[in-house]
């Protein structure tokens, strides 16, 4: 689940990390009275579930309370990445001296979180791996005792030399370690972390995912989701049990289980297509979960043709098809679809395809690439 930065600062706070104030405003006049009331020059913020919002034109500074309220006109409504602003954060802006990056991220290859600094903060860390990786400095935490006191200090000296602002950077790292570890979070990041020409370290910035796996036992930050922030697609897919996620392509992809689906993905490339996106149905023998994931694909304008890939494990093949029938009755869908179906109850689900004018195939190749051949 992603969260707003302005929630993240909250949780940073309450670990004790130096983030300025703040609060959000939903129009030009609220901003405007947020300025007044924090003197006047601040930063107006895009609040939305998408990056490179300063190069979308998603944070501002303002001068003065007037200004802030035309920043809070121009950046509300606008669109950065397919995603609708509806509020802003003000916040008083701060002074400047360097910025540098620190974060931490859950590396699945070696199953434990690491930390990343770089002392070329401001910038997408991802822009600078590519550019530049030996600027970013890893430390991967053995989760049995955290991030250690020598282990911050030994990331802090990377981004400074004054030793007044290396305790204040160490102190920035445990904090944001204990924020990532008790709120379940699978990314936590700031990006800037200044120094002010005063020598104070300030958070500016924050970021944090957190893992869907947590949130039961995480009753505060599970009712931070702002449903009106989530891309439709998304919710509908989270509220219809589905493990869905958009990418650029144009090949739609309906598939059983996250490995068939990764293979189905790495598939289409091979065949020199691209996926649209990875949907997993998951296990279930419901029809209705088919249903909403045609609904989800059929509603991407990138999509030019429909791949259902099902091995019939604990999912029925004939649930499957019934499905796909039900939907394409229920959905105007004007898209090519191919069907590749095998397993549980195959007879069954191809007869009932067949009676309803689709083919099904039993070789997944042969339904990747004329899946492929139909998008082109």
């Amino acid at each position: 689940m992603n969260i707003h930065e302005y929630q993240a600062k909250q949780i940073f706070r309450e670990h004790g990390l130096p983030v300025p104030p703040g609060e959000v405003a939903t129009t030009p006049e609220e901003a405007a009275e947020l300025a007044r009331s924090f003197g006047g020059r601040v930063v107006v913020k895009a609040q939305v579930h998408a990056g490179g919002r300063g190069k979308a034109g998603g944070v501002k500074l303002a001068g003065d309370p007037d200004e802030a309220a035309e920043c809070a006109e121009a950046i509300l409504g606008m669109e950065i990445k397919g995603l609708t602003v509806h509020k802003v954060l003000v916040t008083p802006a701060v002074e400047i001296g360097s910025e540098a990056y620190v974060g931490i991220v859950m590396d699945r290859s070696t199953q434990r979180p690491v930390f990343m600094v770089s002392a070329e903060g401001g910038i997408d860390i991802e822009e600078v791996a590519e550019k530049n990786p030996e600027a970013i400095h890893r430390q991967p935490i053995d989760p049995r005792y955290g991030l250690l006191n020598h282990q911050a200090a030994r990331l802090a000296f990377h981004l400074y030399d004054d030793i007044g602002v290396v305790r204040q950077a160490s102190d920035v790292l445990l904090g944001l370690w204990e924020a990532y570890r008790d709120s379940g979070a699978t990314l936590a990041e700031v990006n800037p972390l200044v120094v002010t020409p005063d020598g104070d370290v300030v958070a500016i910035d924050a970021k944090m995912n957190i893992d869907d796996n947590e949130l039961y036992r995480q009753a505060e930050i599970a009712a931070m989701r702002d449903v009106e922030a989530e891309a439709t697609s998304e919710r509908t897919a989270r509220e219809a049990g589905l493990s869905y996620i958009k990418l650029e392509g144009n090949v739609g992809c309906c598939v059983n289980g996250a490995g068939l689906a990764m293979a189905t993905m790495d598939l289409v490339k091979y065949y020199g297509g691209d996926p649209a996106n990875f949907l997993d149905i998951g296990g279930s023998s419901n029809p209705d979960k088919v249903v909403a994931a045609l609904s989800i694909i059929g509603d991407d304008p990138k999509v030019r043709s429909i791949l259902f890939n099902i091995f019939g494990g604990i999912t029925r093949c004939d649930d499957v098809a019934n499905g796909i029938v039900e939907a394409t009755g229920r959905l105007d869908l004007d898209l090519p679809i191919t069907i590749r179906l095998t397993g549980t109850n195959e007879e069954e689900a191809v007869e009932i395809l067949e009676e309803n004018g689709f083919e099904a195939m039993i070789d997944m190749d042969r339904a990747v690439e004329r899946a492929v051949e139909a998008a082109t």
